[in-house]
């Protein structure tokens, strides 16, 4: 089905200007015009509602007049951190301590009896649902298991690539191998420069966890130089402010010239340290020129396990590293896995989990969080389309909140999301009250009637 054209009235688009609604135009899958609306709100007369849509219109080649009736629209979540490969693993592996250390011991020993058809169902899955939610784009890290030997490896790497190339019409995946510490060597750089050449898009890892970090931190950033990729690393996901393996990623990444291509990620250390260590660390990553991107549910669930009392919440020094103009970035992780029971590729409910956790309620903090999910992924995975504006491409969400406040307060289910200009999928939360009576005045109840989504994928 061809894209069918848009001309969408009463829109809010918070990362433009919150004050004003605006009216849309799009054909071609690309957005043609994005003006405000001078006169405010514009009358709904001959408009469709968008509830009404169950989103799969067809309308082919014709104009459609959508009123949003001021709900926001946004280009898309980008999900910067997620480990699709494991998501919805926790049947199989479990994890009875609730540790880092547990969860990456079992599901390393769980890896080698994954066939490539449940590992590609489960990131089909995973990916389909960050879809449903609104995630346009996501960075994944794969398992890279060399250690069980390149066969193994490379069964989650056929897989992952298999996903990419079915979903690429819907959704944006990157896709980094995890390099397993202290195997430097050429066998794993040869296993290494085949995953490029299937169409891997950077090198990851978590030297953090390694006898040497150092050692391989360095052999990371000369591959990356070789091979002219990115880089992304699990850094310093420890209770222990002993570890700071970020200090040395700052220096190798000014050390081989790649501002602004390296990222860390976690940094739950950054939060044991003094204050004196952690500004200084800050400092040397901000000069560097890293990003950065926290990943609040997981950490929250995983950190402080050795800890009585007063229990450490285990993010990264979110405002700290905000202030220090480092790019900062919320994301999933881990879905229903040994490292992570809970979670559903939602990245709005992530946002959320993030002002619980940073004490990020205040009107502007909320506005913060918000390009935390959209905006500052969007950068950080290098994305030159991203955005609402004449031109780019005619992809995003509509939420059923009409401000960032009731957005991040309600976490609306019903949403609509859209991709080159076609409406592919739609979950619609029915709000029906049994009385007139009870009907809140303005505004329909609340009473669920029940969730229903629809997907042309």
């Amino acid at each position: 089905m061809a894209p069918w054209n848009l001309h969408l009235v009463n829109v809010r688009l918070p990362l433009l200007d919150e004050s004003k609604l605006y009216e849309l135009k799009g054909a071609g899958g690309r957005w043609t015009s994005v003006k405000p609306q001078p006169e405010g709100a514009v009358p709904a007369a001959g408009a469709l509602k968008l509830p009404l849509l169950n989103g799969r219109p067809h309308h082919d080649g014709e104009t459609v007049r959508l009123d949003l009736e001021g709900r926001i629209l946004l280009p898309g979540f980008v999900d910067a951190h997620m480990h699709l490969d494991k998501a919805y693993s926790l049947a199989k592996v479990g994890n009875c301590s609730g540790t880092l250390e547990e969860a990456v011991r079992n599901y390393g020993a769980a890896v080698p009896g994954f066939s490539r058809e449940e590992i590609r169902s489960r990131i089909r899955r995973s990916a389909l649902a960050a879809l449903s939610h609104g995630t346009r784009s996501i960075r994944s890290h794969l398992d890279f298991n060399l250690k069980a030997g390149r066969e193994v490896a490379m069964r989650t790497v056929e897989a992952a690539l298999e996903v990419r190339e079915e979903l690429k019409a819907v959704i944006d995946l990157q896709l980094f191998p995890m390099l397993p510490y202290g195997l430097r060597n050429p066998g794993t750089e040869e296993a290494l420069a085949e995953a490029f050449r299937l169409g891997l898009d950077g090198i990851g890892g978590a030297p953090h966890l390694s006898p040497e970090p150092e050692a391989d931190i360095d052999w990371i950033f000369s591959l990356a130089e070789k091979y002219g990729r990115r880089v992304d690393l699990h850094a310093d996901e420890s209770d222990d402010p002993a570890v700071r393996t970020v200090a040395h990623i700052a220096r190798r990444t000014v050390d081989y010239g790649m501002q602004g291509k390296v990222t860390a990620d976690h940094l739950c250390s950054l939060s044991a340290m003094d204050e004196a260590a952690a500004g200084q660390t800050i400092r040397w990553m901000a000069e560097a020129g890293l990003s950065a991107v926290t990943l609040p549910a997981v950490n929250l669930y995983l950190q402080g396990r050795g800890d009585r009392g007063l229990v450490r919440r285990g993010t990264t020094r979110i405002r700290e590293l905000l202030e220090a103009g480092i790019p900062l970035a919320a994301a999933s992780d881990n879905i229903q896995d040994p490292f992570h029971p809970f979670g559903r590729g939602d990245l709005l409910q992530i946002g959320q989990i993030a002002g619980y956790a940073a004490h990020l309620g205040a009107p502007g903090d909320l506005r913060t969080v918000l390009r935390m999910l959209t905006v500052t992924p969007a950068r950080i995975l290098g994305l030159d389309d991203y955005g609402t504006a004449a031109g780019l491409p005619a992809h995003g969400v509509v939420l059923d909140a009409r401000s960032v406040d009731e957005l991040f307060a309600e976490v609306p289910a019903s949403r609509w999301v859209l991709r080159h200009g076609e409406w592919i999928h739609a979950s619609v939360q029915q709000r029906v009250w049994d009385t007139p009576q009870l009907a809140p005045a303005g505004r329909e109840g609340s009473r669920s009637a029940g969730v229903a989504g629809s997907s042309a994928v």
